[in-house]
């Protein structure tokens, strides 16, 4: 990055909500001669733009978000979102707002690089919640700390009707159909309400604030978009919804999400209150009492992000941004919408052959970073991505001003309904974002102007749609449907969806009813009812589907989840032995009796037939014809998974003949001097089921990882764990046995002629380097020397250091241990005497 990488000063602000942290930070921005802050939402990176244009003039502004650039000649000031910051210009001062969004599955590796790498030329400035400052002082020690008591209280009020809500409330829920659905409520009830959403555009999103501000209306529908700083007179701040939709499922807010929320009320010091409305119960007495006094329990991790990464081919970008953290406290991301894009269009054969040199695969993952603001990363979004990619780098090296002409002219239209209208403006955003590239556009200032119109005409359509009678119409329909006498028309969709009478209610995930994440409690319980007209003959006709499945529709997942045709269906459990866990099916409707039990037992042959497939070796060698010998031995390294220390069988060793190691040898078992081991066993898939087979038979957790392949690492886990799936635990290392016993071996050649040192080439057969071996060798009996003043002495580390192979200890006598020979004068221990060491 441009950024400096440190800052003469970091500050960390951190407090609750209304304690004047973003204030501050433009404060001390424009104290400086130039200064760049980001923002975690567009609309906040507007509203804080306005604001320090009023101040400072636009000609000294700039704002760069992902769908809005406004840019003058020579800006002192840089308003962004976070992810839109150009960290290749060098500012003065830099400010991260939110910064407790390194915790956010979806974004957080984002704010992290700019927790890591961002800085200001004299100072850096992080803003957020103090649950994040045990990690900063991990990651940016050098750090110091401000913080900011709240302005005014906060106080928990109870639950109540939407319908006595006080003025100058603001309800918050979180999909798009639950705000509308509140907001014609209110309407209805109390005269008008304004709606802010995180989809809506800054035109009409500054209308519809203009109105609760203005008093036009007393009362304000929103999204969690208000959450993150937009300041508005709030006096109190009523939950309808305290779960979300997280990018992967439905989930509950956490006291402190609740608390950034809730904290919007009271602005400055006037008094705020919260509580619950709609259908929400009461909040928990644990919840309030931690969102009233702020205290939340402290973040555990970070996510992280790869941001080095390689254009050499597309294999080594992919491979880079799977690069695990090295930092303690970050944990890696998830696969973002960019890595699942990049992934689908490199296997596409005329992308990847284009993608042939550094700057073509740059391109390529540029343009797999234009986002879909439809969130659903559909088959449409990646055949877009695809068509970009392919005109930018064809010989014109542009996108066809036709092309991008007869797409956006698509969009230009405002009838439909609201889902009509929500979607062309998602699609509009990706063309905005698009057009904002001068490099890929002739008169990119123009499409600029003409999508940011095309935006704000269909804003307005849209605002002419929420101020119309809205209603919940599927859950109506369904519920006047149920009561009739009729039979109502429903379907599962191939991909799980369960639609009734064309309304989609949810879906299938295995045996298991999800109602659609979006429909409240009492909803659910409708949506239920009307799938449950069609789950009791798709329930057992999936179950005769799973029975029919070929191996191929089943898979194993690391952490012990059977699944089928994508859905979870079953888990595993502890068996008897470690190579026979249990099959415990997942609860599902209407899955009992015979097909329940016939379910079970194609996951019990499946599941058998995986084992004995992954670890084949095995099972061949106990199956073998072998003399008593041979069987007691492949019977421990059965019950061991695959791999014995050497010691723990030298009985059984020793009384093998000729014959019989020649048996064993044939099937892949190999004797080395520190473990006995079946080498076909070694490989990754193989490893992965051992593991998880030890795991589930000794109750232990999986480790995060495995160890990486041929390469020493250190040690997460038990060694127990590591001697199951064929690895040693040597010192601070963890070394594969077959790896170990090559190096026991080179090691023993060099030892004969005296001490020896750490080489490459000794470090080539372990896959590591020699700081590795000087780790490894004293775990196989070696001592470390190092010459002081011409004399070898013990050593520890450091380099220089050379290695002798320890001497065996002879057998005691039963009486008390003689006195130590007194050394001679040829000793070494005599010339120890003599040494004088300098300090």
């Amino acid at each position: 990055m441009g950024v400096l990488s440190s800052g003469p000063r970091i500050l960390a602000v951190l407090g609750p909500t209304n304690t004047g942290k973003t204030h501050l930070a433009i404060e001390r921005m424009l104290g400086h001669q130039s200064g760049m802050i980001g923002f975690p939402l567009r609309l906040l990176a507007r509203e804080n733009y306005d604001r320090i244009v009023k101040l400072k003039g636009a000609r000294a502004v700039a704002l760069i978000t992902g769908e809005e650039k406004i840019v003058p000649p020579s800006p002192a000031y840089f308003v962004c979102t976070v992810e839109s910051m150009p960290l290749d210009r060098m500012v003065d001062f830099l400010a991260v707002d939110e910064i407790q969004l390194c915790a956010d599955p979806e974004r957080g590796h984002v704010f992290t690089a700019r927790l890591l790498h961002a800085r200001g030329r004299h100072e850096t400035m992080f803003l957020g919640a103090d649950t994040i400052r045990p990690l900063l002082r991990i990651l940016v020690p050098e750090a110091e700390y401000i913080s900011r008591p709240r302005f005014s209280t906060l106080s928990y009020t109870g639950a109540r009707k939407v319908t006595r809500l006080p003025a100058r409330s603001a309800i918050v829920a979180f999909a798009a159909t639950d705000v509308f659905a509140l907001a014609e409520l209110v309407r209805r009830q109390r005269g008008g309400t304004a709606v802010v959403l995180g989809a809506l555009s800054p035109r009409a999103r500054n209308a519809q604030v203009g109105m609760f501000q203005a008093g036009e209306v007393d009362y304000l529908v929103a999204t969690d978009a208000i959450g993150m700083g937009l300041n508005m007179d709030v006096d109190h701040v009523a939950f309808a919804r305290i779960a979300k939709f997280d990018g992967r499922g439905p989930r509950r807010l956490s006291a402190a999400e609740i608390a950034q929320i809730a904290g919007r009320a009271g602005r400055h010091m006037s008094a705020g209150t919260f509580g619950t409305t709609a259908e929400l119960e009461e909040l928990d007495p644990e919840i309030v009492e931690a969102v009233e006094n702020h205290r939340f329990d402290p973040l555990e991790r970070l996510y992280w992000r790869n941001s080095r990464l390689a254009f050499s081919s597309v294999g080594a970008l992919l491979r880079s941004l799977d690069e695990r953290p090295a930092l303690r406290g970050l944990v890696p991301a998830r696969e973002a919408d960019d890595q699942l894009a990049l992934r689908a269009l490199a296997k596409l054969p005329d992308i990847a052959a284009a993608a042939s040199n550094p700057a073509r695969i740059r391109l390529l993952w540029e343009v797999c970073q234009i986002p879909d603001f439809r969130k659903v990363m559909s088959d449409t979004h990646a055949r877009l991505l695809a068509q970009i990619f392919r005109h930018l780098s064809g010989p014109a090296e542009r996108l066809p001003a036709d092309w991008v002409a007869k797409s956006v002219a698509r969009l230009d239209r405002g009838d439909g309904d609201i889902d009509t209208l929500m979607a062309r403006i998602a699609h509009v955003r990706t063309w905005t974002y698009i057009a904002h590239r001068a490099d890929w556009l002739a008169d990119a200032v123009g499409w600029q102007e003409r999508a940011r119109a095309i935006e704000d005409r269909l804003s307005d359509a849209l605002h002419d749609r929420l101020t119309q009678r809205f209603v919940d119409r599927r859950g109506a329909f369904l519920v006047r449907q149920l009561a009739g006498p009729g039979e109502l028309l429903a379907a599962v969709k191939a991909n799980g969806e369960i639609v009734v009478e064309g309304e989609f209610v949810g879906r299938l995930a295995g045996f298991r009813f999800v109602p659609d994440p979006q429909a409240t409690a009492e909803a659910a319980r409708t949506l239920l009812a009307a799938a449950n007209r069609v789950l009791r003959g798709e329930i057992a006709a999936r179950a005769r589907a799973l029975a029919a499945s070929g191996d191929s529709a089943f898979r194993l997942a690391p952490d012990g989840t059977l699944s089928w045709s994508g859905g979870p269906v079953a888990r595993l459990l502890p068996g008897d032995i470690a190579l026979a866990p249990r099959i415990e099916l997942l609860p599902g409707e209407f899955l009992e009796g015979e097909l329940r039990e016939m379910v079970r037992r194609r996951l019990a042959a499946f599941l058998r037939d995986e084992i004995r497939r992954r670890l084949a070796p095995l099972f061949r060698a106990r199956e073998s014809a072998l003399s008593g010998a041979g069987r007691g031995l492949v019977y421990q390294l059965t019950e061991a998974l695959g791999s014995l220390h050497a010691a723990a069988v030298a009985a059984q060793r020793a009384a093998l003949d000729a014959a019989d190691r020649a048996a064993l040898a044939r099937l892949g078992i190999r004797f080395g001097t520190e473990f006995v081991y079946l080498d076909r066993l070694l490989k990754p898939d193989a490893l992965a089921m051992r593991a998880l087979l030890w795991s589930l038979h000794h109750g232990a957790a999986l480790p995060a990882s495995l160890p990486p392949v041929g390469q020493p690492s250190a040690p997460i886990a038990a060694p127990a764990f590591y001697a199951a799936i064929g690895h040693a635990v040597l010192g601070e290392r963890v070394l594969r046995v077959d790896r170990l016993e090559r190096l026991a071996a080179a090691a023993r050649r060099l030892a004969r002629h005296g001490a020896f040192a750490p080489t490459p080439e000794l470090a080539a057969l372990i896959g590591g380097s020699e700081a590795d071996l000087a780790a490894i060798l004293p775990a196989l009996g070696y001592r470390a020397l190092i010459e002081v003043n011409g004399v070898a002495v013990n050593g520890v580390s450091g380099s220089g250091l050379t290695f002798v192979a320890r001497p065996r200890r002879r057998a005691r006598p039963s009486a008390a241990p003689a006195k130590r020979r007194a050394a001679g004068e040829d000793h070494p221990f005599a010339k120890l005497r003599a040494l004088r060491l300098a300090r």
